[in-house]
């Protein structure tokens, strides 16, 4: 009997693209045929997966809904459904505005969104994902939600309090993602540092790390969005001993003025940032670390801007983001402070630090010239093969650009020369 086909439309960060999969892997076993995120396909139920954490995310997702319920109202769509982050948050004036769509669900609501489509939740397919991502890469994510309350973040008020997913549903996940030939697992949560303390009364991260290298088929273990604050030391050494994890850490830092983190409600100061950046660099001689920085918070004022743009010429970050402050409604700084730096100042100050990091990073990539790096391939392109070092994390890093006389295949290891650099890119030859 023929599948019925469903499109589920993903948009925002990789939490959303798990939960995706998530919902494509009960999908899957429910009798649909999925299709992920496709320009030309004839499902006619479609599944938007919002994010609504910034302004601009929150555009494209409402950009997304209006272009669906369009084709909906012309006929070319049964139903259209919309779930996640901006529907958790805004579901009661999304309801009042787009009568196109079916139903709303938040990000806690798998189970209803299921039961709507006509298939019921499995336990037993807890941790089952139909993969969006090239299959030798996947994410695991180990919890959800967050306690900091950072002055200027949303996401405790759209996604909770934190909650770590089992220790042992972690392991057999990332084991089922091994056998279907996952190489890479990305770790990520909205603050993997944390991971553990609601179920076991201690941060279990180090542990869960050393775990996921036991697992055969596993050849890189990588860690993104570690929250500085209380960094744990056990997370250091299994960086460190651990030949699988990636010497790459994701560590947003916002900012280093001690003005401007105790406004954030960071909670750590200037000196121990830079102490954490210190030991991180001496216990992991070759580390690259990435960060996210937020200008134009209210009341930063050019002094606090200059002290800043400092940090990043004398830290050196390998990987660095910056990113306006954007008031969010219901948080800290919209409540209780005053947006009260220009946006064209903002804009400035987010110019100035992208200038000087890709001269950071530039100069970075010059002192590779020359040297071999094992690389994990990830495609072809063109007259390349394209991949990336154990220092990139794919979409959002750099990649290396290789030659090579005989054909790579996606999810290989291979040592790579390289051979010229650009301001974000590298270029290799097979050895």
């Amino acid at each position: 009997m023929r599948k019925r086909k469903i499109h589920i439309v993903t948009l925002g960060c990789a939490k959303n693209i798990v939960d995706s999969e998530h919902l494509g892997g009960q999908l899957d076993a429910g009798g649909w045929e999925v299709v992920y995120d496709s320009d030309r396909t004839d499902a006619r139920v479609v599944v938007v997966n919002t994010c609504g954490f910034i302004g601009d995310a929150k555009e494209e997702s409402i950009e997304t809904i209006l272009r669906f319920a369009a084709a909906r109202e012309a006929g070319e769509l049964d139903h259209l459904f919309v779930m996640g982050c901006l529907s958790e948050r805004y579901r009661d004036e999304l309801r009042d505005e787009l009568p196109e769509v079916d139903d709303f669900f938040g990000v806690r609501d798998m189970n209803d969104i299921l039961q709507r489509l006509g298939t019921a939740y499995r336990d037993e397919l807890r941790g089952e994902r139909r993969l969006t991502t090239p299959r030798h890469y996947a994410y695991l994510k180990i919890s959800e939600g967050c306690n900091w309350g950072c002055g200027y973040c949303a996401i405790p008020l759209i996604r909770g309090r934190h909650v770590s997913v089992p220790f042992e549903e972690l392991v057999s996940e990332a084991t089922t993602l091994a056998r279907k030939g996952v190489r890479e697992l990305i770790v990520i949560a909205q603050d993997t540092t944390y991971y553990g303390i609601d179920l076991y009364g201690r941060r279990r991260l180090g542990e869960l790390l050393r775990a996921l290298c036991r697992i055969d088929g596993i050849e890189w273990v990588r860690l993104h969005y570690a929250y500085p604050a209380h960094f744990p030391r056990e997370v250091i050494e299994a960086m460190r001993d651990e030949p699988k994890i990636c010497k790459y850490l994701d560590i947003p830092l916002q900012h280093i003025s001690d003005r401007m983190l105790g406004s954030m409600r960071r909670g750590l100061s200037k000196a121990e940032t830079i102490a954490l950046v210190d030991e991180l660099r001496r216990e992991i001689p070759d580390i690259a670390l990435r960060t996210t920085l937020l200008v134009g918070y209210p009341g930063e004022t050019e002094e606090d801007f200059e002290e800043l743009l400092e940090f990043v010429r004398e830290t050196r970050f390998e990987r660095l983001g910056v990113f306006p402050y954007s008031e969010e409604e219901g948080t800290y700084s919209a409540t209780e402070l005053a947006d009260n730096v220009p946006a064209e100042v903002k804009t400035e100050r987010v110019e100035r630090i992208m200038a000087l990091q890709q001269e950071i990073a530039r100069s970075g990539n010059e002192r590779l010239v020359g040297q071999t790096h094992r690389v994990m391939i990830d495609r072809r392109e063109g007259d390349f093969w394209v991949g990336r070092t154990q220092y990139d994390s794919p979409e959002v890093d750099q990649e290396v650009l290789i030659v090579s006389s005989v054909p790579l295949t996606a999810g290989q290891l291979t040592d790579i020369r390289i051979t010229a650099a650009d301001d974000y890119d590298l270029h290799g030859e097979m050895i």
